[in-house]
Formats: C-alpha cells, sequence, structure tokens
C-alpha cells in the first residue's frame, strides 16, 4: 500500500472528523434556515467528539479497569478524551435546547424561522 494510502487509514478517524468539521461549520455560514444552523452547529460537535474520542484511542490497549490488583500503566488507555466528550454531549445537548427553544420563541412571534426574514420584520417593528 502507498504511503498516502497507509497515512488515510492510519488516521482515518481524524480525517472524517475534519471533513464534518467542515461541512457543519459551512451550512452554518451559508443556510439561512434557523433550525439548519442547529443541525449544521450540531455536526460540528460531533466531529469534535469524534476528533478528541480518536485522540484517546491506541491500538492494542484497554479501558483503564483495574482487574485483579494489576496496576500497569502502560497496557491502558487515556480515560481523559473520553470525559471530555462526554460533558461535551451534555453541554451540546443543553445548547442545543436552548437554541430551539429561541427559534421557537422567533417562530411564534415573527411566523418564520428563515434568518432574513426575521430580521427585516424586526427592523419593520422597530420603525
Amino acid at each position: 500500500m502507498s504511503d498516502f494510502l497507509q497515512t488515510v487509514v492510519t488516521f482515518r478517524f481524524e480525517i472524517a472528523a475534519v471533513i464534518l468539521f467542515g461541512i457543519g461549520f459551512m451550512n452554518l455560514l451559508l443556510q439561512k434556515n434557523l433550525i439548519r444552523k442547529i443541525i449544521s452547529f450540531n455536526i460540528m460537535d460531533s466531529s469534535i467528539f469524534l476528533f478528541l474520542a480518536s485522540q484517546g484511542f491506541i491500538d492494542g490497549r484497554v479501558a483503564p479497569i483495574i482487574v485483579n490488583g494489576v496496576t500497569d500503566a502502560s497496557n491502558y488507555i487515556n480515560p481523559i478524551p473520553t470525559g471530555l466528550v462526554l460533558t461535551g454531549i451534555v453541554v451540546s445537548v443543553s445548547v442545543s435546547a436552548f437554541f430551539l427553544a429561541l427559534v421557537h420563541r422567533l417562530y411564534k412571534k415573527y411566523g418564520t424561522v428563515e434568518f432574513d426574514e426575521i430580521i427585516m420584520l424586526a427592523k419593520k417593528e422597530a420603525e
């Protein structure tokens, strides 16, 4: 196998995370629908979680669970990225729920979830 393909296979999770982040970021910038912006934000979050989880995994090592008093640390993966991912998921769900609540309020007030229309209606209302 060529060096390029070997590198792609070795870093497949990191490459997937970067591609997903790019997709989420571009959609976040280009979409006018607020629900689609929230979905794009969630894609970006998921890509970061994938990246962090991939950094904590090492082939051939196991989770740091002590069995029969064995404390040889050279056999374990790093548990910190996994903890960061779990914490990030909780924060991400909370932020997404808050965003959805805001969009719901905007929809009740303006009757649309399109960002440009909301701005236009808010300007008219301010006059």
